[in-house]
């Protein structure tokens, strides 16, 4: 049985209700097209499984139809981005390369500088930190666009450290009555963890409930958290604990069953990160969800708005959300 003929820009341009030539501009970015047919287009498209056919688009245009994604070693966060990354891309009719490259700023660099005098791509986006001399307009070769995420350790930094869900934390568990907190914090090495820090401090001033500190700082184990719980008063229960990650809460769930404290009676509990555990733990814990994939997106939205000359389409999308479980008894919506 042969197989069914693939969908071509003639298909797409008779179910968009448009020419083949806008079809063309849609998914090149080029011409003078509004972005409403842009976007009808590209949905049609990505609907019924069209893909361009880059080499015969490169041989008409010059254009090669492909984008480099630059990342730094590709753990699971990583990952997640790049395949945001990857899919605004194929809506926008590109392929995606990911090139993973380890040490240094310098060595990411010239990595991005080889890349763009071969050629080869339209555009670059780098989501790991680069020397300014790699970024480029397109003027004189592919554009070079940095989206940076992560710092030179590959630790998140910018919109992904972020720490404003802390506050929420404290405003409404204080609001559900609670009047002891202390912060559990992960390792002060990472933007993120003093982000959250700050926060937390600020968020318990403001509501006027009694701080117990912040104790940790030194690592984000599931050990730092059931270290800070048996160095406790003997009366500090009640009280919330806000952890700096999942698994710091992991050990401070540990560290209460220890000292005869059961949660949430005793111990109210955040964690940071969604790791999936944390829907199995007893209780299951109200954490922070981070959208690394939302944040590829929005990454690859600035560089595919660059090669266009428009703007790149406002967040709707939020980089963090909470997820109300019962590690906070009954305060938060859902709980």
């Amino acid at each position: 049985m042969s197989a069914p003929p693939q969908p071509t820009s003639r298909d797409v341009a008779r179910l968009a209700g448009v020419s083949q030539t806008t079809v063309s501009y849609a998914l090149t970015g080029r011409g003078t097209i509004s972005a409403a047919t842009r976007e009808r287009v590209q949905r049609v498209a990505e609907s019924i499984g069209y893909r361009p056919n880059l080499a015969a688009r490169s041989m008409r245009t010059r254009r090669s139809g492909r984008l480099a994604v630059v990342t730094g070693v590709t753990i699971d966060n990583h990952l997640r981005m790049v395949a945001g990354a990857g899919e605004v891309a194929q809506a926008a009719g590109y392929v995606t390369e990911t090139h993973s490259v380890g040490g240094t700023v310098e060595d990411r660099t010239q990595h991005v500088l080889e890349l763009a005098a071969a050629r080869q791509h339209e555009g670059i986006l780098t989501v790991a930190p680069v020397l300014p001399t790699a970024l480029s307009d397109g003027t004189s070769g592919p554009v070079v666009v940095a989206a940076t995420a992560f710092d030179d350790q590959m630790r998140t930094v910018g919109d992904l450290a972020d720490a404003s869900m802390i506050a929420t934390f404290v405003t409404t568990l204080a609001a559900a009555g609670h009047r002891r907190f202390v912060h559990v914090a992960g390792s002060q090495h990472y933007a993120s963890a003093r982000a959250r820090r700050d926060v937390y401090l600020a968020a318990v001033e403001r509501s006027g409930v009694e701080s117990l500190g912040v104790l940790g700082g030194e690592s984000w184990s599931a050990e730092a958290g059931r270290q800070a719980v048996l160095g406790l008063p003997d009366d500090a229960a009640p009280l919330v604990v806000v952890a700096g990650n999942d698994l710091v809460a992991l050990g401070v769930l540990r560290g209460a069953a220890e000292r005869g404290w059961s949660a949430p009676r005793d111990v109210v509990l955040t964690g940071w990160d969604n790791y999936e555990f944390g829907a199995y733990t007893t209780p299951s814990l109200t954490t922070v969800d981070v959208d690394f994939r939302e944040a590829g997106r929005r990454a690859m939205h600035q560089l595919v708005a660059t090669l266009r000359g428009e703007e790149p389409p406002s967040a709707t999308a939020p980089l963090h959300r909470i997820v109300w479980r019962e590690s906070t008894g009954e305060a938060g919506p859902g709980a």
